[in-house]
């Protein structure tokens, strides 16, 4: 790990540590190591797609109270840290359009990696994890026998948004990786229903 790389993970720890929702330091960290993975087979910059992995969710309005103030506050850090104006700007650009809710293809080959990266995480037994602690911290149900209670469930998130990310994967090896966490998503749903259903 370069001395840069080591101080973003530092920052991001002072950052995400004591987050109890499934956007902790531990996230932060699968999604930099895998977009680097997915990087080195799609033959992208390695060092961005890394460092835009790790501070991916710095500046999300769910997780900053003052998103622009996050986000001036990382670029100093990257300029202490004498990373150059390319790079500032390509890990900008290729964490800016991260996020699920935008609805956006990030422009950069790095952007689409770390995107693919994010998702990855947000899917198969870690994503499954993530789903109920985030659920949990913000007052969600499990399921719920009525229909109109269901719409806000943690259950009910698999439908909405983790079993569509199979299919939106901009990478061939994101795609590939997706496959087999997707499988198991729709396993566990199956045995999910199974139980509940038994009561």
């Amino acid at each position: 790990m370069s001395d840069k790389t080591a101080a973003i993970r530092d920052y991001v720890y002072s950052l995400f540590n004591d987050d109890v929702a499934g956007h902790d330091f531990f996230h932060m960290k699968r999604v930099a190591h895998m977009a680097k993975d997915i990087a080195s087979r799609e033959q992208a910059d390695l060092f961005i797609c890394e460092a835009a992995g790790w501070v991916h969710d710095i500046g999300d309005r769910k997780l900053f109270s003052d998103s622009e103030q996050a986000l001036e506050e990382l670029e100093h850090f990257l300029q202490s840290i004498h990373c150059t104006h390319e790079e500032i700007n390509g890990i900008r650009a290729a964490s800016k359009d991260v996020s699920f809710s935008k609805g956006i293809i990030p422009a950069t080959l790095e952007g689409r990696i770390v995107q693919d990266a994010d998702r990855l995480d947000a899917i198969g037994a870690v994503g499954i994890a993530r789903t109920f602690a985030y659920g949990a911290a913000n007052g969600q149900l499990l399921w719920h026998d009525s229909w109109d209670r269901q719409q806000s469930t943690s259950i009910q998130h698999f439908y909405d948004k983790l079993l569509r990310l199979k299919d939106m994967m901009n990478t061939a090896t994101g795609a590939q990786i997706a496959a087999g966490r997707h499988q198991f998503m729709k396993s566990y749903l199956k045995q999910f229903f199974r139980e509940w259903q038994q009561h």
